[in-house]
């Protein structure tokens, strides 16, 4: 082993560049970064594999020569000046690094015309410091392209192997959507190996390139929400797009996306208030469709935590985590019983599809209920004890009355979680003494009786004059933390499905129902309602209403 010796300046140049450029994925990043903050509405990207070569093209500014044969040395930028600008950064680049990078573990080319300056564009290949080795002009449209051949020859050990070519591709794929979620208003073109891969279309919001990120997603089952943030010495803006619950969920928490004025980043005190929030509306590990997009100031944001800006440090993080709960609960409470579309009912879906006779209906459903009006239910009939049948101004509702209840009795125990003393004191045999620490946990009164014997002298009030009070405190005993007893003492003290129910009890519970701020699942994460369209049931129908052919009375 040697003595501590300096290193050479190229070494500590090309160990910086592979921290800014470790992947395929981080050179799509940053290069889409660049094209977004040069004003592009229209960026495309074109990948070859194996090895790699990557190619970036927008339709931003362009930049004058001058700037072209700087960009890619070493700290160039145009979006820092002194070193107060750190704490004002408004751009998703500011460091100078990514280029000067990629000329150091690849071949890079650049390409630029200025818009609207000058009527041909040139084109540096660039050295391994970053600086021209040749300038020539070229005919291009205004704009500016970055080409990157040979990524990582002086890394051998980056070379994927032939297993991991597929998931560069996914990752690089993730990076651009995630772009295009913060950025809706542009254009994404990509290619793989000459051939179309994918195109994002842009749209007014975030609303219409989620569907198109995620698949299987409608839009029709998504809800948007926005927020002024009162902070101290700056307003902040907080948008929210949300599937609702009893509609899309994912075996995976792949669809819930956090983003930081214009990048996506990791924010998981938020994450974590926004599952929180959704844990009794969604069913046992499912997570949900979220897309959370925070506009802070500048100098609440210290972006210089993690080299690909994935990880920042956010001023007034409890009031941002306060708002979200609420836009949450907003988005909720206004989608309280949609009239929901049937493409989630798939069987029901084909049958009106079936009954259709092509061509023939016009729709004289009249005028849509807004998805955002609160639907006033009146109680019809109850179907095998089991469901309520309701009328609403946009067609029919089916409840399951037994988890309706259940969604209504769980939120009002959440509001006052109450616990009453027993006439007669309970005695439970054969508790462990787990079991008595989860009772007394959840406030229950429990004492030693004798061997193996425990005396019980308070209970939650709904179960107070329940003949079944003491199989339900056993229930209780196993559950893992308040929350749970509150589901377990509201699903046993429910309406049970069987139970026959006259018409003045169903509006009641319905009237409840509808009061609820989370209606569209129970506590457990299962859908309460199905609503029929009257323009579906009119359409299964075949109704049509043209005078004359109606009645066949055209000759």
């Amino acid at each position: 082993m040697t003595g501590i010796q300096s290193l050479p300046l190229d070494i500590i140049q090309l160990m910086a560049a592979g921290e800014v450029i470790d992947s395929p994925a981080a050179v799509v990043r940053e290069l889409a970064e660049n094209a977004v903050d040069a004003g592009a509405t229209r960026i495309v990207l074109e990948v070859r594999s194996q090895p790699w070569q990557i190619q970036v093209t927008d339709n931003g500014g362009g930049l004058t020569l001058g700037d072209l044969r700087q960009a890619a040395t070493a700290h160039s930028t145009s979006k820092l000046v002194d070193k107060a600008d750190l704490w004002n950064i408004q751009s998703l680049g500011f460091r100078g690094e990514a280029l000067h990078s990629l000329s150091r573990l690849s071949q890079l080319t650049l390409y630029s015309r200025p818009q609207l300056e000058s009527h041909s564009g040139f084109c540096i290949t660039c050295d391994r410091t970053g600086r021209p080795n040749q300038v020539t002009p070229v005919a291009m449209a205004p704009g500016t392209r970055v080409l990157v051949e040979k990524l990582f020859y002086p890394m051998p050990s980056r070379q994927p192997q032939a297993g991991a070519e597929r998931a560069q591709l996914r990752a690089i794929q993730q990076s651009l959507q995630q772009l295009a979620l913060c950025h809706p208003n542009l254009t994404w073109q990509a290619l793989l190996n000459d051939r179309p891969w994918f195109t994002l279309w842009p749209g007014a919001s975030a609303l219409h390139l989620l569907p198109q990120v995620l698949r299987r997603l409608d839009v029709t089952d998504l809800r948007e929400a926005q927020q002024s943030v009162a902070l101290p010495d700056a307003a902040g803006q907080l948008y929210l797009l949300m599937g609702l619950p009893d509609r899309c969920h994912r075996r995976r928490p792949d669809g819930i996306f956090t983003a930081l004025n214009g990048r996506m980043v990791e924010l998981p005190e938020l994450t974590e208030r926004m599952l929180a929030a959704l844990r009794r509306s969604l069913p046992r590990d499912r997570y949900p469709v979220l897309f959370l997009h925070l506009h802070a100031a500048p100098h609440h944001i210290d972006w210089h935590r993690a080299p690909d800006k994935s990880k920042v440090y956010l001023q007034h993080l409890a009031q941002w985590s306060a708002t979200v709960e609420i836009a949450i609960q907003q988005i909720l409470q206004a989608s309280q019983i949609e009239p929901r579309p049937l493409g989630g009912h798939q069987r029901l879906t084909q049958l009106l599809k079936l009954a259709e006779p092509g061509g023939q209906y016009s729709d004289t459903a009249g005028d849509p209920v807004e998805p955002s009006t609160p639907l006033t239910l009146k109680a019809i009939a109850q179907i095998h004890n089991r469901y309520i049948l309701a009328e609403h101004p946009a067609g029919l509702c089916l409840i399951e009355q037994h988890i309706a209840h259940e969604r209504v009795l769980y939120e009002e125990l959440c509001d006052r979680w109450e616990l009453v003393e027993l006439t007669t004191p309970l005695t439970l045999a054969n508790l462990t003494e787990r079991q008595v620490e989860q009772l007394q946990q959840i406030g229950i009164t429990v004492e030693p009786f004798g061997p193996d014997l425990w005396t019980v002298r308070t209970v939650p009030a709904p179960l107070r004059d329940r003949p079944d009070c003491e199989d339900a405190l056993r229930e209780l005993s196993q559950a893992s933390d308040l929350d749970s007893a509150l589901v377990a003492t509201a699903c046993r003290t429910a309406i049970r499905n069987g139970t026959p129910l006259e018409p003045d009890a169903m509006q009641q519970i319905l009237n409840a129902w509808q009061r609820t701020r989370k209606p569209q699942t129970c506590p457990h994460g299962r859908p309460i309602c199905l609503t029929l369209n009257e323009s579906s049931l009119a359409r299964y129908f075949r109704r049509s209403w043209v005078i004359g052919k109606s009645h066949g009375l055209e000759p």
